[in-house]
Formats: structure tokens, C-alpha cells, sequence
């Protein structure tokens, strides 16, 4: 190997890999406004149950110069605090909680200034952005492992602020969130999306579709509203109705089939078997008893499409 490419691969190590160089620049000239000695300075104060526990987090990687304490430790989130070492009277730069928390941009700021790839490139521009919600709003640093990136504690860091969704999940039938085995996260992507309602794909079928993967297709025979929105029959959250639907089938196979035939009639008792008033066929509440209770699928299975010859009717 040349010298050349030897010395090469020497500076690239450098550059990377420790601390005073491009990326990792403590041993660099710091500003007067910076406090010395480091985390240590601040655990003089700050010691105790809150705050000890970011002692065993990939933050406190001082081996790695793209973590806080790589660099400039406490102060590489709550900013430039020499001042507030010499006196408590004077605050962090930043603040994250307290009566004099900063403002949900700066602290966003901070968070970004690392945090800005994979999940979180949609935020800017987001709903979350938009209501002004920072991010410890719903993350916790001092803590070994964050609640929200916990499936069975993500949901109720979420649920403070959506409440509907919270009494959704309490109803007959609901996807498993209580029971831990699906995260709001799992379907929703908090830091923005290209697609409706937050959600981690383009649409609402591509997101069921990532569980749900046999009614993705292409089938011989589609179901039209199906193709169009899953949120047509069923509501994600939860529901009072069998398989989430939004109501009780037939009536909401009659939302649509109610042109002809013998779906265009309302499932009632009318015209049962024993019954001493018939109402004459033909009108309005006339019903076709060996459909009284029973719902569409008993028949029409393979509602979601069908890849039978003979299955134009999604009877098969």
C-alpha cells in the first residue's frame, strides 16, 4: 500500500473518530460563556433520581463525539450555562421545563440539531409542528428508556392529548394497544408524513395493508369501496360492532346496496313466518325473512375481493 493512501486512511480516522476535530470539537477554543468542567460540574447541583439516570444513555457516550456528552455534555442541550453555574438566578440558555421553559422552537431546535433524518425529515411542516409541540413534550432524556418508544406505555403519552382515541380503544372491539401488541407508532408517524392523519404511508390502505397483507391483491374481483378507503367499513380505533366495522352489517351494506334486488329492502320483522299482519309485498318495509338477523357475509365471504372464476358476487 502506498504511503500516500496510508496517510490518507490516518486522517480520515482522525476525522471522524476523535474528539477536537471537525465533529467533535471540545478541545477547540470554547467560548467564555461555557461553564468548565463539564457534566460534572452540573451533577454538583443536579444529582439526584431526575436527572443520574441520562448516566446510561447513548447520550452520555463521551467515546462517541456525535452524542452531548461527546461534545460539551449538559450544555450541548441546555446551551452556554456559565453564568447559571455562578448564580441560580440565571437560567440556561435553554429550558425545558419550569416557569421559565423556552419556547417550543428553541427547544425543538435542540432536538434537531441531531435529530433531523429518518423519521423526523417530514417534521417541519407537520401538525405536531404546527400546534407548537416540542419534543419533550412526549420524550423523557433523563430516563434509561423513553415511555413513548415503549409499546406498552406509548399509547398513554399519546392519549393526553387525544382523548377520543383513548375511549375508542375501550370499546368491544379495538386493535390490541391496551394489551401492548400494536403502538400508536405503529400506524401513525408523530414527526410528519406525506399521507393523511399522520399516517406512516401515503394512504390509509398501504398502512393496513403493512398487517393486513392478504386484502392487499390484485384480486380477479374488487370490492370497490374496499380498493377506495379500509376507513369506509371499519374505524381503526375501535368500535362497538364485530371487526371494527362502523356499523352493525346489513345496514352497512345497505349504505350502498340499496338500488334492487333483494338487498334494497330493510332488514325488519315484517312479513316473518306467524305473523297475523303481512304487509303487502312490495312496499317499503317488506323484507325477505332468510334475511332477518343475519348479516351480508354470511354469503358474501370474500367481501374484501375474491380470485374465484365465480366469485363476481364475492360469494367465494
Amino acid at each position: 500500500m502506498r504511503k500516500s493512501h496510508i496517510l490518507g486512511l490516518v486522517c480520515t480516522f482522525l476525522l471522524f473518530a476523535l474528539p477536537g476535530t471537525v465533529f467533535g470539537q471540545q478541545s477547540a477554543a470554547q467560548p467564555a460563556t461555557f461553564a468548565t468542567g463539564g457534566p460534572a460540574t452540573c451533577l454538583k447541583c443536579h444529582d439526584d433520581a431526575k436527572v443520574n439516570p441520562i448516566l446510561q444513555t447513548p447520550h452520555a457516550m463521551k467515546g462517541d463525539a456525535h452524542s452531548p456528552f461527546g461534545q460539551m455534555g449538559c450544555e450541548s442541550c441546555h446551551g452556554a450555562s456559565a453564568e447559571h453555574v455562578q448564580s441560580r438566578a440565571n437560567k440556561p440558555s435553554v429550558v425545558f421545563k419550569g416557569a421559565n421553559i423556552s419556547p417550543p422552537a428553541a427547544r425543538n431546535e435542540v432536538c434537531l440539531s441531531c435529530h433531523q433524518n429518518g423519521l423526523r425529515m417530514n417534521w417541519q411542516g407537520s401538525q405536531h409542528a404546527n400546534a407548537d409541540t416540542a419534543c419533550n413534550s412526549c420524550h423523557q432524556v433523563h430516563v434509561r428508556k423513553d415511555p413513548v418508544l415503549v409499546k406498552l406505555s406509548q399509547a398513554e403519552k399519546c392519549f393526553t392529548c387525544h382523548a377520543e382515541q383513548r375511549s375508542q380503544i375501550f370499546r368491544f372491539s379495538h386493535h390490541p394497544v391496551r394489551e401492548g401488541k400494536v403502538a400508536c407508532s405503529d400506524c401513525h408517524n408523530p414527526h410528519g408524513s406525506p399521507g393523511p392523519k399522520l399516517l406512516r404511508e401515503a394512504t390509509v390502505n398501504e398502512t393496513c395493508y403493512n398487517c393486513h397483507a392478504e386484502k392487499r391483491g390484485p384480486l380477479a374481483w374488487e370490492h370497490q369501496p374496499v380498493r377506495e378507503n379500509c376507513l369506509n367499513c371499519h374505524n381503526p380505533h375501535g368500535s362497538n360492532q364485530p371487526r371494527l366495522l362502523v356499523q352493525r352489517a346489513p345496514y352497512l351494506c345497505q349504505e350502498c346496496h340499496s338500488n334492487s334486488g333483494h338487498q334494497a329492502n330493510p332488514i325488519s320483522g315484517q312479513q316473518l313466518p306467524g305473523k297475523t299482519t303481512a304487509i303487502p309485498p312490495g312496499t317499503a318495509t317488506t323484507t325477505n325473512f332468510r334475511a332477518f338477523a343475519r348479516g351480508c357475509v354470511n354469503c358474501h365471504s370474500q367481501i374484501h375481493g375474491s380470485n374465484s372464476p365465480s366469485g363476481f358476487w364475492f360469494t367465494r
